[in-house]
């Protein structure tokens, strides 16, 4: 069998695999999160003192027709009151003829439990939209009608919500989320067509920061965190990351049952921020594909014009 031919096998099942019957699948799993951790916890919205807009593209697969790929646009902001902050995700996921709009709107409150030691609780809402076209799928080998491929499915406004917390001072953080707790079912009228759309996950996790001061002020933050889905394996990331010159992030990741990761930021004057990471999987999809890659970019603007700063390590 010429690769050619694999190639366009594994993608005729990997797209079959989002219409059967039963299925779930948990939101786009980013290997930059650790920069915008507003995308997996509402709580981390405004934490820092200026509004900060996002961008992140993901191309999963690359090299496979109609691999997934997520794009995210991200909003934070401290209110006027430093210890309210909001924020806004809109994130467009497409996998295959599949696509999946969701907009949430996050809203946190921050405690002071010591002068440095501060605890942050979040809320987010919102909805998705979603909309498979079942009757546009060629089905193999012979294109024989199924009942499940007979009407398509175009739902809006499926109503979720979630909460977060997130605990830090200048040296850590620690980490815990539910970002969706409700498990919308998709479902039509015609052949009861039905998969899971969302399923509720639970994310756990933290980061230390150490400065190595004979190492020119070199900063060494190892994470961790770790995913529970209903029904699927445990998953964790175990990361080391290393910033150079207050400047440069860099740093690798292994994700459990999925990838090696490499990361990677650049800042520049505090305000712009330009990233990108790679995945390599090692599971059986690796010969037909040609990694996973990620392109960030976000920017603030000190509105506020406070006069404290604090080191944004996370």
């Amino acid at each position: 069998m010429g690769r050619r031919n694999s190639r366009k096998i594994i993608t005729i099942l990997i797209v079959i695999l989002l219409t059967l019957k039963g299925f779930s699948q948990q939101d786009p799993i980013l290997t930059q999160y650790m920069f915008n951790m507003q995308t997996i916890n509402p709580a981390y919205a405004g934490m820092w003192e200026k509004i900060g807009f996002s961008s992140l593209v993901r191309k999963q697969w690359a090299g496979i027709e109609k691999s997934p790929l997520t794009e995210i646009i991200s909003f934070h902001s401290p209110l006027k009151n430093e210890f309210v902050g909001v924020g806004l995700n809109v994130m467009n996921d497409r996998f295959g003829k599949e696509n999946r709009l969701s907009i949430f709107a996050d809203y946190s409150y921050e405690i002071s439990l010591t002068p440095q030691t501060r605890l942050r609780f979040g809320l987010k809402f919102g909805f998705m939209n979603y909309k498979n076209p079942l009757t546009q799928y060629q089905l193999y080998p012979d294109n024989e009608y199924d009942e499940a491929f007979a009407e398509d499915v175009d739902l809006k406004f499926l109503p979720n919500f979630g909460f977060g917390a997130f605990l830090y001072d200048e040296n850590y953080y620690i980490n815990f989320s539910i970002p969706k707790l409700v498990e919308n079912d998709f479902r039509t009228n015609i052949n009861n067509y039905s998969t899971q759309a969302e399923v509720r996950t639970f994310y756990v996790g933290g980061g230390y920061v150490f400065r190595l001061r004979t190492l020119n002020n070199l900063i060494f933050k190892p994470t961790l965190l770790v995913r529970a889905t209903w029904n699927n394996p445990l998953q964790f990331d175990i990361g080391a990351n290393f910033m150079l010159m207050e400047k440069l992030w860099i740093g690798g990741m292994f994700r459990s049952g999925d990838a090696v990761c490499v990361t990677s930021q650049w800042i520049f004057n505090n305000n712009l921020r330009l990233g990108f990471g790679i995945d390599v999987t090692y599971t059986e999809i690796y010969p037909y594909q040609f990694g996973t890659y990620e392109f960030s970019i976000g920017y603030d603007i000190d509105f506020y014009g406070r006069s404290y700063v604090r080191a944004k390590y996370f």
